[in-house]
């Protein structure tokens, strides 16, 4: 009998090995693009897509353009598609992309330092009444956004921006973004130091290069000498903070890694004192970093605050001087306590001159054209015909004599433009939300300003700063964490069980050489039906059960669950 054969043993399945590839940090060789925002960045530099628009999509028109600029490298240049008209916020995160662009498009103003002349003024407020159906937004970066931009009207949009000294080069994009300032540099009495000399060598050197185009992600800047501490230098990826040096006089106390978003860091300091001269090489050497050594891996990891978080101060600060500088920085103080609870310059405020600056309030950053031009008009009546934006969505008029505030003062506020406004008009912001953006998930300008009605009305003697933010999605375009009360917009059900829009609430976020996010209490949404009544039961109690001078912020880090619900 013939033995039986054996069955051969059966194979052992072979474990597929997976290779990290890293991060894509650059400075270790890791070059391959690991994702298709990479690739693109890597097939064509983002800048080099004007050439197109002019010579090819603005003749053409909006079907002539390729996706991969349509939605990536025409950000460099300012342009983001609009969101469609009709599409409510349960698809945005269900539809493609194509589904959601309008033919249409949202154009930056690029304003670094918040610095416009009237002439500039009034050029933006003609485009957006001849171009953007008068559209415009003063936004919390000290821009201005205008909507409903033809591709075949970009070219001419930016042959009348630049005959006035403005652009909307890397207003968008992975770049360096903005560079916010001091609205009142160089102006205002209290001012340790002016930083407008830096700003302007940074934008000469470097803003619109391929030094710095091809970035893992944005990059926000902020120099400021106030201290009032007025730029928000807490949650950008680089800041210059005004100081006294006890040695060596005026500079800047360096600050790197701040970002809000869905996972917000508060910037840290280096300890390190900068003076003016030295600024725009220290900033190249921070974005050069960024550039280098940034995660491209994953754009939810490409930032810069999660590179320091993971090196920490001392490693960065160690890189940065022997790797881009060669030298050692100077160890430095950090900024002094501000005075002040408002940082916005609103109100009729002396210049260091003897002459006075005149800050206003729009509601909720929201203007147009015809507004901006009359703006720029009173402005040239009344002043020297210089404008400024802050971060807050407000607006400054410069240079204005004693025996002209009051005739001002009472032009602007029969624009609807408060110079003395409440509480509520002064401390309210939102961002573009579900009107025009394709993120967006709820609306949010018209929901702020009818809630700055709405408490004007019910409690008229509230006296405290307060700060409302309106965010229409995650990602804290409107800087929610760091509001006294936060609002992130959201789809939930209402008493009925129907789908409606509403908040999520944070509570009693600061920033400040205190800075918190704010605080969620668990369950706490408010549909926008009831988000009137919601802010007013919370301030009302705030009123009540408040210490002196506490702010809302303390109180609300305090309070009980039920106080805040």
């Amino acid at each position: 009998m013939a033995a039986t054969p054996e069955k051969p043993a059966a194979a052992t399945p072979r474990r597929k090995v997976s290779r990290h590839r890293g991060e894509g940090q650059w400075a270790v060789g890791h070059f391959t693009p690991l994702n298709a925002n990479e690739q693109a960045k890597k097939d064509d530099d983002g800048l080099n897509v004007r050439t197109r628009i002019e010579t090819i999509y603005s003749k053409a028109g909006f079907d002539s353009i390729d996706p991969a600029d349509l939605r990536g490298r025409m950000r460099w240049w300012g342009l983001y598609t609009q969101r469609k008209p009709g599409i409510d916020g349960g698809k945005t995160a269900i539809l493609e992309p194509e589904e959601l662009d309008d033919r249409y498009f949202m154009l930056r103003v690029r304003i670094d330092g918040g610095r416009l002349t009237t002439e500039q003024l009034r050029v933006i407020g003609q485009i957006s009444h001849e171009f953007g159906r008068d559209t415009a937004d003063i936004t919390d970066r000290q821009n201005i956004q205008l909507h409903w931009i033809r591709i075949e009207d970009v070219p001419e949009i930016w042959r009348r921006l630049e005959d006035v000294g403005l652009s909307t080069t890397e207003a968008c994009g992975d770049t360096p973004r903005v560079i916010l300032g001091s609205p009142v540099a160089g102006v205002a009495a209290n001012e340790i130091i002016d930083g407008t000399p830096a700003i302007d060598e940074i934008n000469d050197r470097f803003i619109g290069t391929k030094e710095f185009s091809n970035l893992p992600r944005k990059f926000k800047t902020a120099v400021s000498g106030s201290p009032l501490l007025d730029v928000a230098h807490e949650i950008n990826d680089i800041a210059f903070v005004g100081v006294e040096h006890p040695e060596h006089g005026p500079g800047f106390d360096l600050w790197v890694g701040g970002g809000l978003s869905t996972n917000p860091k508060i910037g840290q300091r280096l300890g390190a004192w900068v003076p003016l001269d030295e600024v725009a090489d220290v900033w190249a050497g921070v974005i050069g970093i960024f550039r280098d050594y940034g995660y491209r891996r994953l754009r939810t990891r490409a930032r810069l605050k999660f590179l320091l978080a993971d090196w920490g101060t001392e490693k960065f600060r160690r890189i940065l001087e022997d790797e881009y500088l060669k030298r050692a920085l100077v160890d430095g103080p950090a900024p002094e306590r501000p005075v002040e609870e408002w940082r916005d310059h609103v109100g009729v405020h002396r210049q260091k001159d003897g002459r006075f600056y005149v800050g206003f309030a729009p509601r909720v950053g929201r203007v147009d054209g015809p507004t901006l031009k009359k703006i720029a008009d009173l402005a040239e009546e009344h002043g020297s015909g210089r404008v400024r934006t802050t971060v807050e969505q407000k607006m400054i008029v410069l240079d204005v004599s004693e025996d002209r505030v009051d005739s001002l003062v009472a032009g602007l506020e029969s624009l609807d433009l408060r110079v003395k406004p409440s509480p509520f008009r002064r401390g309210t912001m939102a961002c573009t939300g579900i009107e025009f953006c394709k993120l967006a998930i709820v609306e949010t300008k018209a929901r702020g300003a009818s809630l700055i009605d709405e408490l004007e009305a019910r409690i008229p003697d509230f006296d405290q700063p307060i700060t409302i933010n309106v965010n229409g999605c995650p990602n804290a375009c409107a800087r929610i964490q760091v509001a006294d009360i936060g609002l992130k917009g959201q789809l939930m059900l209402d008493r009925d069980g129907n789908q409606v829009e509403g908040y999520q609430v944070h509570l009693g976020g600061a920033l400040g050489l205190d800075p918190s996010f704010g605080r969620k209490v668990r369950g706490l949404k408010v549909t926008a039906a009831e988000l009137p009544d919601y802010v007013e039961r919370v301030l009302t109690r705030f009123q009540k059960e408040r210490e002196s001078d506490e702010r809302f912020a303390t109180w609300a880090a305090r309070a009980s669950e039920e106080a805040l619900s």
